[in-house]
């Protein structure tokens, strides 16, 4: 009997430890790219939407000034851009995937703005990671100019740099203040928009 109840003890460690690799191994596998669409509240709502991503967090990249903050970058101080940051698992959706989706969340060919708002802190961007995604997002941006749909793109491609996290009221926005959030995209007319731009 003790022998027994070592050997459940000794299966159940196996089992523990099992599943640790394998929950590690879980998220080892996930990535993350950066995009930014103009209001991050809706570059996130429409991320989280898409199947393999696992979660989209609002935030600010490709600026000067250390630590910014909402106020500083919707005035247009600090040269960073509202994005968000996707982390996803590779094996459902890849990162061709979510720059071809990402295409269709934006206006390519307003420089600048986005939609409603107006600035380059609204500017869009894809932000590559490494050699790998810069030649899937310059061959992408290249196709994408080839059938003539816009005469020019104004999407930022660059390397990616820090990324700050927006503060916490913004997080999720979408959710938490569901109907702010929709009177806001649809007075917009980011919805609408896209409808012509991509029809």
């Amino acid at each position: 009997m003790v022998k027994f109840r070592h050997l459940l003890r000794f299966t159940a460690a196996v089992a523990m430890g099992a599943g640790a690799l394998l929950g590690s191994a879980a998220h080892a596998a996930s990535a993350t790219a950066i995009f930014a669409g103009g209001c991050f509240w809706c570059t996130e709502s429409d991320f989280e939407k898409l199947p393999g991503v696992i979660e989209a967090v609002s935030g600010y990249t490709a600026g000067k000034t250390p630590n910014p903050t909402y106020q500083a970058v919707s005035a247009g101080h600090t040269g960073h851009t509202e994005a968000v940051r996707v982390t996803y698992d590779p094996a459902k959706v890849s990162y061709a995937q979510l720059v071809e989706f990402f295409w269709k969340t934006i206006d390519p060919s307003e420089k600048n703005r986005q939609f409603c708002d107006i600035g380059d802190q609204y500017r869009s961007g894809i932000y590559w990671g490494n050699e790998a995604e810069r030649q899937i997002v310059t061959a992408s941006r290249d196709a994408l100019q080839k059938t003539g749909r816009f005469k020019t793109i104004h999407t930022e491609l660059a390397p990616a740099s820090t990324f700050y996290l927006a503060e916490d009221y913004h997080q999720d926005y979408y959710k938490k203040n569901s109907v702010r959030y929709s009177y806001y995209r649809l007075s917009c007319g980011r919805d609408a928009q896209l409808k012509r731009v991509w029809k």
